[in-house]
């Protein structure tokens, strides 16, 4: 019912109809209403959904808990609004609970009185700053928290009772964080309190509410003491993304949602910027390094999409949340700081801020300010790669009496979409008009030289810095680079001496994508992994060796894996054995190279690794110390690979039981590792039971799908049991199982996904389920064209 009325005219109830459709909801009234201001009451009732969207149930074994998730467009779930991000308000939040129960909102509480019948009692907190519906939040249930103060503020980290105690740990990051920010921004954060809140139940990593931050349990959760260095990390950069978002994206609202990537590029850009301020010991940048190499040749697909990027329906408003939106914006934001300076571009971040607080912004407003403060074109550069969609190719020729020419042009990681005519690379086959392809304004950064634009009609680096030529200097570049053949032997040189470890892993991404893209073969690449097995640097080492397990998934046979597996033992079982054991004065580097090579030596089947990990094992299940706790998460990981029944029902037990967020889904990762069929099955049939929670349905089935041993076994059970996994979807398990499908390599199952997903549409998923197709036919081509070029390089190694 609606009601509404003025100074004039007195009240009248309103007519509603309602536009399921459209998700919206008219009221018509038998008088015109007045001119100016009218108060509209409208009485309604809800439900508390199962779908962790809008004002939802979340359950543990002893209670439920009602929770709240209103970006983008749910807050109309929950109530009556005008659900848009430009139609900004002031919030009064008042809630009535039963009377053990606790209540947190937005703001502090004010009062707190029984009734208004027995069993309850009454919670009103304080009005919200002016703001959009997306991040209203309330939460009721009965959390604690552990408690601190850092600029005046109040902090609060809650979680459930029996997960309290690992709250310490994200109380001391939003503490440090917080005093970074508001000297940062140049803003003190603008509300009393600040609560960052652990659901049982929800779907994505966590949710900026304005002064009420929520966050999945595994993104907040972690044994300060006890708690695994990539957990301590995760947990890290999630709170300095949420907590940055409290000036960029409350404070400061894009006015559509085709600006989200403004808000969640700037958030992902500076959630590792503050972490690895607070802990430089962490190797942050080396992280950034290689999830840029994975936006790259996410982007370098032939289905890709601009940065910006209409969206009007919630269905195309939600599949703005892509690595578009957060690793290549971020990526971009970053380069850009490079390229003009760090305290330049603070000084154009607060201008943003300071002239649109409590108000909504564009691109445009971000990217001028950023202009007119550093007196750069920073606005042309941004346009382009915030209006273009894919990957600019930066291609390095050979010297000429003006020094080395420098082109561009559209890289693509495949060669089939370059014969689309989507676009042009310098690999491109004839059919590829170059009128077609995307031009940009790039930040050329060569090492040693500084930074230079350069455009469509290319450029000049006027000499060769230090003896060699890299072109992306410290890794911050949005691009590819092909050097010349004299070139890439200078960088092979120097690439343990004289590159940083981000550089390192820069380059051996532009190394695997040109080879994906058709220039070099496998053999190359693999040489260059060889060429660093020596990197004191464990994510340099993963970075190199992860791609060799890509090469075993996609290129090689059978007998190629084993021969392959071979090579790794040889050449990296010396280098693991030299590390030695663990030792107390080792330091944290030390511990993760010994981590990464035991890991990857497992994967290639070493039987010394492999029986060190099954004993190791055993003494973990036993309730044993083990001799090496930093190896105890990879051993139970290459254990479970070959596991048996009696292993599978101890690790789903984990999973059942344990109460350590990080523990539990350690243990459900686990479960998919098993390789037996009959195991497979159950870990699926697990997957849609009522056993697990909605938000972990898809991470048991989508790693199943994923992996080469077990894909063929999972997609039969997808194609069979979809109803009961439709059951059990949230709003995104759907599109994750059909980007897992982009993992196969051959014409039958892509011709069966094509077929499966046209008859059981995804909502949203279009774009996805392209992209998938189109990873399949790269896969395909792929291994085509290089499974001879590792053959031969294996003959090289080892011998026909």
């Amino acid at each position: 019912m609606g009601r509404g009325g003025g100074d004039e005219g007195g009240a009248q109830d309103a007519v509603v109809t309602v536009d399921a459709a459209k998700e919206q909801a008219t009221l018509s009234f038998a008088r015109e209403l007045p001119a100016g201001e009218v108060t509209l009451e409208i009485a309604y009732t809800g439900i508390l959904n199962d779908k962790l969207r809008g004002f939802y149930l979340s359950k543990t074994k002893l209670r439920n808990y009602g929770v709240t998730q209103f970006e983008a467009t749910d807050a109309r779930r929950a109530f009556p609004c005008f659900d848009e991000p430009a139609l900004k308000a002031t919030f009064d939040v008042t809630l009535v609970v039963d009377s053990g129960d606790t209540a947190i909102s937005n703001t502090k509480m004010v009062s707190d009185t029984p009734g208004p019948v027995a069993g309850k009692h009454t919670v009103a907190f304080g009005t919200t700053p002016k703001m959009s519906t997306y991040l209203l939040a309330w939460l009721v249930g009965d959390f604690q928290c552990s408690e601190g103060k850092s600029e005046g503020v109040k902090l609060r980290v809650c979680a459930t009772p029996d997960k309290v105690k690992l709250t310490e740990f994200a109380l001391e990051a939003a503490k440090w964080d917080l005093k970074y920010y508001d000297k940062y921004f140049g803003i003190k954060y603008p509300l009393k309190k600040l609560d960052l809140v652990a659901i049982p139940d929800f779907e994505s990593g966590a949710m900026e509410n304005f002064g009420c931050i929520t966050f999945r349990e595994t993104e907040l959760l972690v044994d300060a003491r006890e708690g695994a260095l990539p957990t301590k990390k995760e947990v890290a950069t999630t709170v300095a993304h949420e907590m940055a978002h409290q000036w960029f994206g409350d404070l400061v609202t894009p006015a559509w949602w085709d600006n989200l990537w403004l808000n969640e590029g700037f958030a992902t850009w500076m959630e590792s910027k503050a972490a690895a301020q607070w802990q430089p010991k962490w190797g942050i940048d080396q992280d950034v390094a290689t999830d840029l190499n994975h936006t790259l040749d996410e982007d370098a697909g032939k289905i890709t999409r601009p940065i910006r990027q209409a969206a009007e329906t919630p269905a195309e408003i939600n599949a703005l949340f892509d690595d578009i939106a957060y690793g290549k914006a971020g990526a971009v934001i970053g380069m850009v700081e490079h390229w003009v300076g760090e305290e330049t571009f603070r000084k154009g971040v607060q201008a943003y801020l300071a002239a649109h607080l409590y108000g909504n912004a564009t691109a445009e407003d971000f990217w001028d300010a950023q202009t007119r403060v550093s007196g750069l074109p920073v606005d042309k550069v941004m346009r382009s790669f915030v209006e273009q969609p894919g990957v600019p190719l930066v291609v390095v020729g050979d010297e000429n009496a003006n020094g080395i020419p420098v082109s561009e042009g559209h890289f693509f990681i495949s060669r089939q979409a370059a014969s689309t005519g989507a676009g042009c690379s310098t690999f491109a086959l004839p059919k590829c008009d170059p009128r077609d392809a995307p031009e940009w304004t790039v930040p050329l950064c060569v090492k040693g030289d500084g930074c230079t634009i350069e455009g469509p009609s290319g450029g000049v680096v006027t000499e060769r810095p230090q003896g060699f030529l890299y072109a992306d200097a410290g890794d911050k570049g949005y691009y590819r680079t092909a050097y010349t053949a004299e070139e890439w032997k200078a960088l092979a040189a120097n690439v343990e001496t004289r590159l940083t470890p981000p550089e390192r892993i820069g380059l051996l991404g532009d190394a695997w994508a040109l080879m994906r893209g058709g220039q070099g073969s496998v053999g190359q690449y693999l040489d260059l992994v060889l060429a660093v097995k020596q990197d004191p640097d464990a994510t340099v080492l993963d970075s190199a060796l992860g791609k060799v397990g890509t090469i075993e998934a996609k290129i090689a046979t059978d007998a190629d894996r084993e021969r392959l597996d071979a090579v790794v033992r040889r050449e990296f079982g010396p280098v693991y054995a030299a590390l030695g054991g663990p030792d107390k004065r080792e330091s944290s580097d030390h511990a993760d190279l010994r981590e990464t090579l035991f890991d990857e030596l497992g994967d290639a089947q070493d039987p010394a690794v492999l029986a060190e990990a099954e004993n190791m094992t055993k003494q973990l299940f036993a309730g044993q110390k083990v001799a090496d706790p930093v190896l105890a998460d990879a051993a139970v990981a290459l254990a479970t690979v070959k596991g048996d029944a009696a292993m599978y029902e101890k690790m789903q037990r984990v999973s059942r039981n344990a109460t350590d967020p990080d523990l539990k889904a350690a243990a459900l990762h686990a479960l998919t590792r098993f390789q037996s069929p009959e195991l497979v099955m159950r870990t699926l049939l697990y997957a849609v039971s009522d056993e697990v929670r909605n938000q972990d349905t898809w991470t048991l089935i989508t790693p199943l799908l994923a992996r080469r041993a077990t894909q063929d076994l999972a997609w039969e059970f997808v194609e069979q049991h979809w109803p009961a996994i439709e059951r059990k979807a949230t709003e995104s398990t759907g599109t994750r199982i059909v980007e897992a499908t982009g993992s196969f390599c051959t014409a039958e199952r892509r011709d069966e996904v094509a077929s499966f997903f046209a008859e059981h549409a995804v909502p949203g998923a279009e774009r996805t389920l392209a992209k998938s197709i189109d990873s399949i036919n790269d896969c395909i081509q792929l291994r085509a064209a290089q499974a001879p070029e590792l053959r031969a390089w294996l003959d090289g190694q080892l011998g026909r």
